[in-house]
């Protein structure tokens, strides 16, 4: 680890120059601090000091980082104060106490509107025209919020998606073929084989077959919380779908995490999951271990892809920072094309910077592969306090039909329960 780390700080402070996002935007805000000796050139250097925060899996690949920002930057006399705090714990010590916050901390995009909404979080101004083009579109819209102005601000740096996308047996189906639930329920894999797995009890699989049908949680932006419009026409032909799909005898639940030991028995051909089980894929079945984006159904007489939820992992920078414009710059820095690879290389980490989609050292990752490629149609998980009224009835809804008690004859009637108990009690 420590060769690598040295190898990362000597390629991190090469790269430094050009990995950089470029020049900074006219309103991106002024630094305060002062004025120490000149850097080279004649210009002054400002004094600024940083605190972040970073999980514990970040910080050692941190302090490479932080050197090639420095090389890059000798307008800067840095001072870092780091100390060790969880992604998931960010945003409630920065509602806590955005004073003794940190600067530059890591957050799920899913947490950006809500901070963004109290005025918490410093929005990106720094050169973001080209922060704009380095990620995929649906990364910037995660990390994007429209105001009462109508006009839609970038509120962090998006470096790592977070969703589940399609492993499958490359021995047993192809590339093409992985395109379609369709052309892959079709295929004969002989007698015990299961062609597809899924977590359709589990209510953060289920909305992407919704999704696939052209429904919504809590209105098209995901804010409204009175509106969900699983039970009208497009609902039940979803509903009718999942119905349909767990009679076939091609089909198992992925129950218990069933789906990767039938892998490694070679009685099942693909399955759904998460970056998380790549290990015990390449283990179960080594070179015939595939990942992609998830399929294509037919609902409706029409082809449509299966999306999901979807959030990132980003880095954001307080509103009450000393340091706007350093601060910007150090959050970009963290996300740029060097850091992401760096970030994947040691920590697996898959990068949203576009220019490495096809960079080899990620195309042996199978994984990643999948998970970029499912980044594409992501649906943002709303964050709105109504969306925990939704977790229990959907994994509801997809256990009744797992177990049999939901079926066509009654499926109208309980989606017309669960859109009732997901709307009916407002939440503030």
């Amino acid at each position: 680890m420590k060769q690598k780390l040295a190898m990362v700080l000597s390629l991190a402070m090469a790269f430094s120059l050009t990995a950089c996002s470029g020049g900074g935007s006219s309103d991106a805000g002024n630094d305060s601090g002062s004025a120490a000796a000149p850097a080279a050139g004649g210009s002054e250097v400002t004094d600024v000091t940083l605190k972040v925060w970073v999980p514990e899996e970040e910080k050692e690949i941190l302090d490479p980082m932080m050197a090639s920002f420095e090389a890059a930057h000798p307008e800067y006399k840095m001072t870092w104060d780091v100390s060790i705090t969880g992604i998931d714990e960010a945003a409630s010590l920065l509602d806590t106490d955005a004073d003794t916050a940190a600067d530059v901390f890591q957050i799920p995009s899913g947490g950006i509107p809500g901070e963004a909404q109290k005025g918490l979080l410093l929005p990106i101004g720094y050169d973001i025209d080209n922060v704009k083009k380095l990620y995929s579109e649906g990364a910037i819209e995660s990390v994007s919020v429209t105001g009462d102005d109508g006009n839609s601000l970038v509120y962090a740096i998006p470096f790592s998606p977070n969703s589940f996308f399609m492993y499958y047996n490359k021995e047993m189906f192809t590339e093409d073929e992985v395109k379609s639930l369709e052309t892959m329920m079709a295929k004969d894999l002989g007698d015990g084989v299961y062609n597809f797995s899924c977590n359709i009890h589990d209510s953060w699989y289920i909305e992407s077959f919704f999704y696939a049908a052209g429904c919504t949680l809590f209105g098209p932006d995901g804010t409204d919380p009175n509106s969900m419009d699983w039970n009208n026409e497009n609902g039940v032909a979803a509903g009718k779908y999942l119905i349909n799909l767990v009679k076939n005898p091609k089909y198992i639940e992925n129950q218990d995490g069933i789906a990767v030991s039938l892998l490694a028995d070679r009685k099942l051909a693909a399955f759904c999951s998460g970056t998380w089980s790549a290990p015990d894929v390449r283990e179960a079945i080594g070179e015939d271990y595939g990942a992609c984006a998830l399929p294509t159904i037919n609902i409706n007489g029409k082809d449509s892809q299966l999306r999901n939820f979807g959030d990132y992992k980003c880095y954001a920078v307080k509103s009450s920072t000393k340091y706007p414009l350093a601060a910007q710059q150090f959050a970009e820095w963290l996300g740029n094309e060097a850091n992401q690879k760096t970030r994947f290389e040691i920590n697996n980490e898959t990068p949203t910077v576009l220019a490495l989609a096809n960079d080899p050292v990620l195309q042996d990752s199978p994984a990643a592969v999948g998970l970029m490629e499912q980044s594409k149609f992501y649906v943002p998980q709303p964050n709105i306090p109504q969306m925990g009224e939704y977790w229990t009835p959907a994994a509801a809804l997809g256990e009744g039909i797992v177990n049999g008690e939901i079926t066509e004859a009654n499926l109208q009637s309980q989606l017309d329960s669960l859109v009732d108990s997901v709307t009916s009690k407002l939440v503030e």
